[in-house]
This record gives C-alpha cells, structure tokens and sequence, in this order.
C-alpha cells in the first residue's frame, strides 16, 4: 500500500476563527519533514487532521487516496507524539508500553526496551510521577517503536535535557535508516534540529508558506564576509537579514541568490561566501510585519 500524504484545499474553522486555509500539499513516503511556523501558526492543527483527530472543515486529507478521517485500518497506520497531560495517568511505564504494543500493528518491543534504557525510563514507576522530560522520553519511544508509515512528533522534545534530545536525534535518523517510514517533526528548534530535515515545510498564518528541499531552502540566503566597506558596496541594494561587524571586518547575511556574476566579483573582490542558517531564513520569512507570502 502506498502510504504518499496529500492534503487538498484544506481549510480548518473554529467558531469565526480560521485556523488553516486552503492548505495543498504532498508527502513523499519514506522522507523525514520539518514542519516549521511561529506560534499559533497552524501547525497542530494540521498534524491533528493528518492522524485523524478531527475532520477538516472543508477539502481532504489523504494516505495513499484514501480519506484518514474514520478510516479504520489508516488509524493505525499513523502515530501522533506530543506534549500530553499525564496528570490523572495511573498506569506505569510498562503499562503504557504494553498498550501500544496491542494497538500498533508494526511496534517492536525489542526496540522499546532498547529505548526504555537509552532514556533511563523507569518501568514500574507511574506516569503521572515522571518528569515533563521522562514523559516527554515516554512519548518518543512509543512514537518510535510503533513503526508507523507516517509518524509524527509535535515539539514531543518538550522537558528534555539536550543530551535526552540528542539521544532522540540519533535514535531517529538510526531507525530511519533501518525502516524507512514518513516521519515530521514539529519544531521551534530550527537551529538544533535542521541537520535531521530532507524537507521542510513552512506554515504562516494558516496558509502553507513553502514546501522546498532542505538543500535548495538554504541557497535562499548568502552571508558575505569581508573588509566592511567592501562588503557594504557589494550588497548595496540586496535584502539584510543581519549585519555583525568586528573591528574592520563586516559580515552581512543577505536573503536571496547570487548569480554567477555576482559570485565572480565577490571572488574578485577576495570576499567569502557562505550559507545562511535555516533558522535565519526561517524567521526572516515568517516575520508578522512581512505580508507576502512566497509559495513554492
């Protein structure tokens, strides 16, 4: 079956609020996504259709042509990892486990004790006692070891410590390679987390912003390093994202690509070219006062 994600026209009301707004877009199986955007942005709201927790308020959410809404045999197919209030949660940490393991259909236990030991979780202890970051730990194995086709993680890092958060990387992108599955990470950690990213996905005010590879995404910036009246020349007229001086070396960050012209001269020139970060990029374009929106 294929298991390609497709969200058509999508728009998403609450009372007199639109939360999503004709929101079209394709997942390729098989690739790890990066959903950024601001707070209030949309970005929930978009995963919660995708795994079925609520129905669209008008246009379709699809996995493989088929409508996920109500649909049985897709539910368990996609597992959605976030922030959950723990409080009135009795069961232990096995308890949990064992649960999922009857409800997913691909979970391996084998690698949920594995992950149980590398997050240090205590088996006998219950939920409601943990740490934001155990529970937190607790959410990421499950969502790990389900092996679901589509798996999603919303901030599910909430809590974590960063050596909790790099144990999560590095188990991601191992199991990745092991079993290949779509998965998307809901972040506000852009710098910390963009070397995970085949995709990015960029959601503003309800609207999709921009779907573009990781690679591509990143020749949208161009820091220029050098002698500061140089460099100041050389970007006259170009769009700043910042500017660092120290002492007489200035290096400006500019949004938007050099021609091959352009690249020519700043070699002539004996300025350095380098790359913007995605973080960088990512706030430039989601600036609330910028009224543009750029679709790719």
């Amino acid at each position: 079956m294929s298991y390609e994600t497709a969200f058509h026209q999508v728009n998403m009301t609450y009372g007199n609020f639109q939360a999503l707004k004709d929101i079209s877009f394709r997942l390729e199986e098989e690739k790890i996504y990066g959903l950024l955007g601001r707070n209030g942005a949309g970005k929930s709201t978009l995963l919660s259709l995708l795994a079925a927790y609520r129905k669209p308020s008008t246009g379709t959410v699809t996995i493989g042509g088929q409508e996920v809404f109500e649909n049985s045999q897709l539910m368990s197919q996609v597992a959605l990892s976030y922030n959950t209030d723990y409080s009135e949660e009795s069961d232990k940490v096995k308890d949990m486990l064992d649960a999922a393991a009857c409800y997913r259909p691909n979970f391996d236990s084998s690698y949920a004790e594995h992950l149980v030991k590398q997050f240090k979780l205590p088996r006998d202890k219950q939920v409601k006692k943990l740490s934001n970051g155990m529970k937190s730990a607790l959410n990421v194995t499950i969502g790990l070891a389900s092996r679901c086709p589509v798996t999603i993680f919303d901030e599910a890092y909430v809590g974590m410590d960063a050596p909790t958060r790099e144990i999560f990387y590095r188990e991601l992108l191992e199991d990745h390679a092991r079993h290949p599955r779509t998965i998307i990470l809901s972040t506000h950690l852009v710098s910390e987390m963009d070397y995970l990213f085949e995709e990015i996905i960029i959601i503003k005010r309800g609207r999709l912003l921009m779907q573009e590879r990781s690679d591509q995404f990143l020749e949208l910036g161009v820091s220029v390093t050098g002698a500061t009246q140089v460099v100041e020349d050389f970007v006259r007229g170009m769009k700043r994202l910042s500017t660092r001086q120290l002492g007489g070396t200035t290096s400006v960050r500019i949004y938007g690509e050099l021609s091959e012209m352009q690249h020519k001269e700043a070699r002539k020139l004996g300025l350095e070219l380098g790359n913007v970060s995605m973080q960088d990029l990512f706030i430039h374009l989601t600036e609330e006062e910028d009224t543009d929106d750029v679709q790719k």
